[in-house]
């Protein structure tokens, strides 16, 4: 996804700027994540997308392009950061097409 399709005002953006950064939050996330969800103003759609680990669907509703190999690493960790990480293979099939048997 281009940068230009980033949206700045996305409440998505914001939370995962700060989980990554704040260990606190990122334990509240893992442990609430409904409640960030709230607590950030993310709307249906975005909650959805997370819950899904949808990264497609945050990149086209304007999740910034770095962030969206964040959001596997919220789900699936990042002490093993390898292309054989089931972060970097979920974020694949996601993002890379022809990727899905990855």
């Amino acid at each position: 996804m281009p940068i230009a399709d980033v949206d700045r005002t996305l409440p998505s953006n914001r939370m995962i700027f700060e989980v990554r950064r704040d260990m606190r939050l990122f334990h509240r996330f893992r442990q609430d994540m409904e409640g960030v969800f709230e607590e950030y103003g993310l709307s249906a759609t975005e909650k959805d997308a997370f819950r899904n680990v949808d990264i497609r669907k945050l990149a086209e509703l304007g999740v910034h392009p770095y962030f969206l190999p964040q959001v596997s690493r919220f789900f699936h960790g990042g002490a093993y950061n390898h292309n054989d990480s089931e972060a970097a293979r979920t974020y694949a099939r996601n993002m890379v097409p022809g990727a899905e048997g990855s």
